[in-house]
């Protein structure tokens, strides 16, 4: 129960910072979002329309969808951040009228900064906020198609009509708005507490391993491989760490095994006993 009521605290949240977003930095600004947003937005900017308003009535149908393609329990949660996120962009819409930075270039960073923050605290709890979010589940279900260049595609083409209307001045900056948003968006769904694995080959795994338990504090995993060349049999260290770890290994590999062959990769996140858990601080 705990679990459920924190993820919808968590959609919410997301929710109310995107809303945000919209009316305190873009919306003054002339900037867009990218998909349904983008498009509402472009209306108002004509027609003054309401934003949240028309963000509820292009999701219909696509809601729709959802349920028919994706099942029911997508279909609820994305109903929620739809109905959630579009009342909340109204709701805030007297947040245009402070317009708190003056510059089109810093308003499009913070907003696409707070946007993707917003965005990413949803989908990190498997929530959606309907619009693009379910043409890329349909997308990823029953298509090869790769939705970044769907995506792509789309805000593209309102990028074109943006730049008709508002000029390509603000065609840019949004752009850059949406770049900001989406590398924000994919730091708060990976987590932002990056580690760094290492494999490592060598004929004295012992020694390594012994070293690094001693001397860094990690546990490791030793697995079995066969070099494609000589069908030796080989041990290959695997070990996770923090950034600031890796040197320090480095050195102790060298000082066991000059001609030990390491491979060092990004984490995006780690979770489990010594990282995310209480308890020991070897991971095996």
């Amino acid at each position: 129960m705990k679990k459920f009521l924190w993820r919808y605290f968590c959609i919410t949240a997301g929710c109310l910072i995107a809303s945000t977003s919209i009316n305190l930095f873009l919306v003054p600004h002339h900037l867009l979002s990218g998909g349904v947003s983008g498009l509402a937005i472009i209306f108002y900017f004509l027609f003054g329309f309401p934003i949240g308003l028309q963000i509820i009535i292009m999701n219909i149908p696509l809601v729709a969808i959802a349920y028919k393609l994706l099942g029911k329990e997508y279909a609820i949660t994305t109903i929620y951040g739809t109905i959630l996120f579009s009342v909340a962009v109204d709701a805030t819409q007297f947040l245009a009228k402070m317009n708190p930075l003056d510059d089109p270039l810093l308003a499009c960073i913070t907003g696409g900064i707070i946007s993707g923050v917003g965005s990413g605290l949803i989908f990190r709890f498997n929530g959606s906020a309907g619009g693009l979010d379910i043409v890329a589940a349909v997308v990823r279900k029953y298509y090869s198609f790769n939705f970044g260049v769907v995506s792509f595609a789309i805000n593209l083409v309102i990028m074109m009509i943006a730049a008709t209307f508002f000029g390509l001045k603000l065609a840019v900056l949004t752009l850059i708005s949406m770049f900001v948003s989406a590398n924000l968006t994919d730091k708060v769904v990976e987590g932002f507490n990056r580690k760094k694995t290492l494999f490592i080959i060598s004929y004295n795994t012992e020694k390594i391993t012994e070293a690094i338990l001693k001397e860094v504090g990690r546990g490791a995993t030793i697995l079995r491989g066969e070099g494609a060349f000589t069908r030796q049999e080989k041990r290959i260290i695997f070990v996770v760490v923090s950034l600031t770890q890796i040197a320090k290994i480095k050195l102790l590999v060298q000082d066991v095994d000059p001609h030990a062959f390491m491979i060092v990769q990004d984490a995006a996140e780690v979770m489990g006993r010594g990282f995310t858990l209480p308890g020991t601080k070897y991971i095996s």
